[in-house]
This record gives structure tokens, C-alpha cells and sequence, in this order.
């Protein structure tokens, strides 16, 4: 975790969190609930409280003992199966047996006690103390372990979690042919290294929180300190700290509920399994929020440009970087408006399609019933649904099912008279033209829009889809990420940002960091 400067305090859920601004932190909690505050006096009472409080579920163990070097009774509260064993193993045999030397006289001095086993005793990496059976209780069910001494007024918090967590591997939703191999899992102490082996530098800063009121997760946003503009970290802490919710069990939540308009189709941050890709946008000046629990980071601002865009274009020269992000880019405009453009020649503009052809489509939609815009409909449904179906079967199955799916249906179809040649073909295209997308969100916000886009064309045919295109782009002027026009650096029109938009000009020339992020530091190369 990166230091901590400046601190406030704020609530997230019913839980207390501390707010932090850019390179600044401390700690400090507040209850938002009435805490029980742990009295010394009576051990039994305490551990009593802390029972009641954790509601003695089968998985919380309570384990009673006497320290070994004074006559005062002590236990461990854990959960099985979330912390590790081995290690309170090993406390438990150091506060019972193990003495380093004499310890003070327990009876005049109960704090000399605490600091005792702090520096001599417990062989943990972390402790804190707490002063209430609440907040005792919530460290309990994230992993940790409470220490309770008779005579102590403070409970002490052992960093004592482990679980079974699935090992790093190459991210399933973003594959490449050149790059680094491992991706984000599901537990966030090891998605933290790997943004810290990937940027090796202090002005990587980790702000963490707490968020839910009932089921609480672990949250932490990342930056650059010293590169980010404060105002995006701002802005980034002011939405999270309005997030009012149960439970949060994937990072989906988060990026639906800090979103700037709910009503948009196209996602306004960008979600990824791939470390490289996170640890750029930082040093790019933008913010990543990270989730304990899931893979999947989410980064902030973020650009529609972003979603069209892979980390291999940096990873392969310059040409080729370019042309594959030129290709994604025409097959963005494919994937969104192949279908309605056939429909625009087929209704309303056969003149300009060319004579030859034009004979050759019409020969083949002889004998079919339908127009060409219910046909269009026909065959994007079928596709949608062996899509979904090829998602949710087993892998060997669904890739089966798909394949087969598609060419039985297709051939069928055809031969029935119920769509032409030409139409299979097209939605064939636009279909394989959405997967080239690397963003699947992204690929979903235009597989929707294309519906759109088909209705206008049947309605106006090519007026209809040049007027769903302009709205498409006042919609794109208006929307924004997190201050951040969504349509950078086309609007407001930047020209050193175009260095790296549609095409992606060699490193050399990438010497400064994009305007649009307002960062603090634009150099970066020399």
C-alpha cells in the first residue's frame, strides 16, 4: 500500500471509510452505527460481545488460553477457512510459550502489556489496535484475526487471511499474440503486486476503502502521483463516496453506478483483466478502481478511441500497430451499419448499385416473401441467439453448436425462401466484424445500435442512416467520462493527441502524455 498524507473522513455505505486526496492520507474511522466500546474489566463479558456481534456462525472459531509469561487469559476469534492456520499456529505457541524476556508487571501498567507483545511476542506483519467489538468483528469476517487480552482495552487485529484463490493466467477476454501472459484474478493483494512489478516506482499510490453496508469488499483506486490531475481523482473519490448499496460482488456495480449517464449505450470506463494494459493508462495519467473479489479493473476517463485499441498496437511496430487499428476502426462502422445499408440500396436506392449487380442480388431474392428489412431481422436475431447460446454451453459444446448452428440455419433458411443468398453474406460480415472489436462492452453498445440503425434505413433508407449517424455523433459530442470529452481527440479537435487515435504514430514521436487528460506532468520522453 503507498503512503498516506491528508486524510478525511467519509462514509461509504454504513461503513467508515477515509477519504484521501492525491498523495496525501492517515487514518482515522468513525462508526455509523453506535459501537460498543470494549471494557477491560471483565474478559468473559468482552468475549461475549464479540460473540453476540459475530453471531457465533459454525465457520468463527473462538480459542481460549493463558498467556505464558502472566496469569491473564486470552483468545483468538478467526473464521476457518479464511485465515491462515499456520501462522496463528504460530501466534498462538508464541503467547503461550515463547518469552523473549521478562515481560513488565501486568497489573500497574495494562498498555505495557500491548507493547510488549507487539515488538516481542507476535510474529504477525501487520497489527493495529481497535477499540470496538464492531469493528473487531468486520476485520474478523474479511480475513483477519482479533486478539483479545484480559486486562487490555484495546483489541488487537492480526493480518492473519489467506484462501484459495485461482492462480495468474492469460486473460480470457483479451488475448494477444505478443505481451505479457498474466492477467488479474480474483484477489486483490495479488492484483496489487502486479500493478507494483509492472510500475516500480513510489508515485504509485493506492488508496484503499471499504464499500457495501451489508456483505463489505475491500475497494482500492490507483494513480500516479505527481502525473494525475487531482480534479480526476477528485471526482473519482466524490462518486464513490455517494454509492449507497448492499452488497457490490462485481466491478459492473461500481462502473453502473459512477457512470455519468446511465442512459448511454456506450460504457463510459473501461473494464480489462490485463495488468499492462492498467499500469499504461496510470502512467498515462488516468485512475484505475480495483475490486477485491474480481479480475477485472476498471480504468477512468475513458475515450470511445480507448475501446477500439489493444495493447499489442504498442507492442508491434508502428506500421503495423496503425493498420490494425485503422481495420478496427472500419470494421466499427461495419459492425454498425452493414445491415442498414444494404437494406438503404436493396428499398429505397437500387440505382446506385451497380447494374451487374444489382441483377444478380435481385435474381437471388426471387421467391422471397418478406422485404428486405424483415429479412435483415430474421437472420441478426438467429445470430444473436447462437451467440448467446455458443456463451453459455460448455466451451467444446458451444463452439460446436455454433459453428453448426450458423450453417444449418443459414443453408436452411436460404433454401426455405425465406432470406437470400446476399443477406447471409452480410450478416455473416457484420457479425464477424463485431468480434474484431477488443472491448466486448463496446462490441455490444454497437450490436444495439445496429437495430436502431436497421429501423431508420427501413423508414428513410440512406437519409434515415446518414440522420441516425449524426445522432450517434451529437450524442458522442455531448457525453463525457469523468470530464473528459467522450469523443477526445476528435472533439475538441487536439492535434498532438491524433498521434495516437486512428493511427498510432512511432514511440519516438509520442514524446508528451494526452492533453486531455489536463495531467501534471506532459513529458513523457525525453
Amino acid at each position: 500500500m503507498s503512503e498516506r498524507k491528508q486524510l478525511k473522513t467519509k462514509k461509504i455505505g454504513n461503513r467508515d471509510r477515509t477519504r484521501l486526496s492525491p498523495g496525501q492520507a492517515q487514518q482515522q474511522t468513525e462508526s455509523s452505527q453506535p459501537a460498543v466500546t470494549v471494557s477491560p474489566d471483565d474478559f468473559s463479558s468482552r468475549l461475549e460481545l464479540m460473540k453476540t456481534e459475530i453471531k457465533q456462525n459454525p465457520d468463527v472459531v473462538f480459542r481460549r488460553f493463558k498467556l505464558g509469561f502472566a496469569n491473564l487469559e486470552a483468545a483468538v476469534v478467526l473464521i476457518d477457512g479464511l485465515t491462515d492456520k499456520d501462522l496463528i499456529n504460530e501466534i498462538m505457541k508464541s503467547l503461550m510459550y515463547g518469552v523473549a524476556e521478562t515481560p513488565p508487571d501486568p497489573q500497574p501498567a495494562a498498555m505495557n502489556i500491548k507493547d510488549f507483545i507487539e515488538e516481542k511476542i507476535l510474529p504477525a506483519s501487520k497489527i493495529k489496535a481497535v477499540s470496538t467489538v464492531k469493528e473487531a468483528a468486520e476485520e474478523v469476517f474479511t480475513g483477519f484475526s482479533a486478539l483479545l487480552i484480559e486486562g487490555m482495552p484495546e483489541i488487537l487485529i492480526l493480518e492473519t487471511p489467506s484462501w484459495k484463490s485461482r492462480g495468474m493466467e492469460e486473460p480470457v477476454t483479451e488475448a494477444l499474440v505478443r505481451g505479457p501472459r498474466l492477467g488479474f484474478n480474483e484477489t486483490l493483494s495479488d492484483n496489487i503486486s502486479l500493478l507494483r512489478r509492472a510500475i516500480a516506482s513510489p508515485q504509485l499510490t493506492f488508496v484503499d476503502y471499504w464499500i457495501g453496508k451489508t456483505a463489505k469488499k475491500k475497494l482500492v483506486v490507483a494513480y500516479m502521483d505527481g502525473i494525475v490531475d487531482p480534479e480526476i481523482v477528485r471526482e473519482v473519490q466524490t462518486r464513490l463516496e455517494r454509492i449507497d448499496i448492499d452488497h457490490v460482488p462485481e466491478s459492473g456495480y461500481i462502473e453502473q453506478l459512477i457512470e455519468d449517464n446511465y442512459l448511454s449505450p456506450f460504457p463510459q470506463l473501461q473494464n480489462t483483466e490485463r495488468a499492462d494494459r492498467v499500469a499504461s493508462a496510470l502512467l498515462e495519467g488516468r485512475v484505475a478502481i480495483l475490486l477485491d473479489g474480481t479480475p477485472f479493473a476498471l480504468i477512468v476517463p475513458v475515450t470511445f478511441s480507448m475501446l477500439l485499441q489493444s495493447p499489442e498496437d504498442y507492442y508491434e511496430r508502428w506500421f503495423a500497430g496503425s493498420l490494425m487499428r485503422m481495420l478496427r476502426f472500419a470494421v466499427a462502422f461495419v459492425s454498425l451499419f452493414g445491415p442498414s445499408i444494404y437494406i438503404s440500396f436493396v428499398s429505397y436506392h437500387p440505382g446506385l448499385i451497380p447494374t451487374k449487380l444489382a441483377l444478380s442480388i435481385a435474381g437471388t431474392r426471387e421467391g422471397v416473401p418478406y422485404p428486405s428489412f424483415i429479412e435483415a431481422l430474421i437472420m441478426e436475431v438467429a445470430i444473436e441467439i447462437l451467440r448467446e447460446a455458443g456463451l453459455r454451453l460448455p466451451k467444446p459444446v458451444g463452439q460446436t453448436v455454433g459453428l453448426v448452428g450458423g450453417l444449418v440455419i443459414g443453408e436452411a433458411a436460404v433454401r426455405a425462401g425465406i432470406v437470400s443468398p446476399i443477406m447471409v453474406i452480410v450478416v455473416s460480415i457484420t457479425a464477424i466484424s463485431s468480434f474484431a472489436i477488443p472491448q466486448y462492452g463496446a462490441g455490444i453498445a454497437l450490436r444495439i445500435l445496429r437495430f436502431g440503425a436497421m429501423f431508420f434505413a427501413a423508414l428513410l433508407g440512406l437519409y434515415g442512416v446518414t440522420l441516425f449517424f449524426l445522432l450517434i455523433c451529437i450524442h458522442f459530442v455531448k457525453l463525457k467520462s469523468f470530464g473528459v470529452p467522450y469523443a477526445s481527440p476528435a472533439v475538441p479537435y487536439r492535434l498532438s493527441d491524433w498521434k495516437d487515435f486512428i493511427l498510432r504514430m512511432p514511440i519516438l514521436m509520442m514524446k508528451r502524455r494526452p492533453k486531455m487528460l489536463h495531467t501534471k506532468n506532459e513529458v513523457r520522453k525525453g
